[in-house]
């Protein structure tokens, strides 16, 4: 059985999150989306669960926190190339979001942070397959510099 993973994110607005996350270039899945959540589909076994606020609040007896005040979670999630990384963040600004900070260049990493317009952040990244497969120690070695 392969894992699947399933995040779950509180919204003001349900309409203008399924709107972001469309921009992005993700599909929404019909038969798991209604008038308190969406489906959002990343890859065949990544999924984001857009609740409503009030929705959220019926999965846990903890306060609900307010994502454009408070981080709750960094979800991080791999593109093909740091070509890619900006291309999503393009579209991600395009389409309400925002950039927090600086995009981070360390050498073997390449990363940039995108807030969904209710502040929940998402960090594109890409590494190269040398520092994933032999770490970034290795791979900064192997280009004669110092690791990050």
């Amino acid at each position: 059985m392969v894992t699947k993973i399933f995040v779950n994110l509180p919204t003001a607005d349900l309409e203008r999150s399924k709107a972001f996350y469309t921009a992005l270039g993700c599909d929404i899945n019909p038969l798991f989306t209604d008038e308190n959540a969406a489906c959002i589909v990343w890859s065949d076994d990544v999924f984001f669960m857009v609740l409503t606020r009030e929705y959220f609040g019926t999965f846990t007896d903890k306060q609900v926190g307010d994502p454009s005040t408070t981080a709750q979670a960094l979800i991080a999630i791999s593109r093909d190339s740091r070509e890619h990384v900006d291309e999503t963040l393009s579209r991600g600004i395009a389409a309400g979001g925002r950039e927090p900070k600086d995009a981070q260049d360390y050498g073997f990493m390449y990363s940039r942070d995108l807030e969904d317009p209710d502040g929940n952040i998402l960090e594109f990244l890409y590494m190269s397959e040398e520092a994933a497969e032999q770490g970034p120690e290795a791979f900064m070695a192997e280009q004669g510099g110092a690791s990050a």
